[in-house]
């Protein structure tokens, strides 16, 4: 979602994964696919990412830090269960980076994929802000819920007016949401 939202947003976006099946999906949201060669994927996994090695450990990180330069935002998932987050960003790193850019640290409670974040606060470094938040996910749906009521709120009070259906057939609203085409709208408001 953070993917499509960015890219209606106007943004140049690149994802990250190790596992492959997410190539695809990223691809098909319009972004780009950062691949780094030698990931272990583990189709028993059940859709989770799988412990990587050493070497490939290195590649990524690597990879990831040259990208991290470049970038404004960055948000990172990464989590290994029953296990510490993977350190994707360096402290250097973050240092590095230009004055203003954003870290979001979604798996800041097991240990962070960024090497500064605290989970629960806003950290500041060099001018770079590192939100460790784990808990994130979970309050989005409160305001996906809050924003989509307001749509419905809005779009209902557009067609009534001094509390009577004032529905306007050429509102490009109302032509987009008209199911039925054909009959006149007096039909459907008896």
């Amino acid at each position: 979602q953070a993917i499509a939202t960015a890219k209606r947003l106007g943004a140049v976006v690149e994802a990250f994964d190790v596992r492959s099946a997410a190539k695809e999906e990223v691809e098909s949201l319009g972004a780009k696919f950062v691949e780094v060669e030698g990931a272990t994927d583990d189709a028993s996994a059940g859709g989770y990412a799988v412990e990587q090695s050493e070497e490939y450990k290195k590649r990524q990180q690597a990879e990831v830090q040259k990208r991290a330069l470049a970038s404004d935002v960055i948000i990172t998932t990464a989590q290994l269960r029953g296990r510490p987050a993977p350190r994707l960003l360096l402290e250097e790193t973050v240092r590095s980076m230009k004055s203003g850019s954003v870290i979001i640290d979604m798996a800041a409670s097991s240990g962070g994929n960024c090497a500064l974040s605290e989970d629960g606060k806003l950290v500041v470094v060099s001018g770079v802000q590192i939100l460790g938040d784990s808990n994130l996910a979970d309050r989005l749906a409160q305001d996906a819920s809050r924003l989509f009521a307001n749509n419905v709120y809005q779009f209902l009070k557009s067609l009534i007016h001094q509390g009577a259906w004032a529905i306007k057939p050429d509102d490009p609203i109302v032509e987009g949401a008209w199911i039925t085409k054909g009959l006149p709208i007096q039909s459907y408001l008896k």
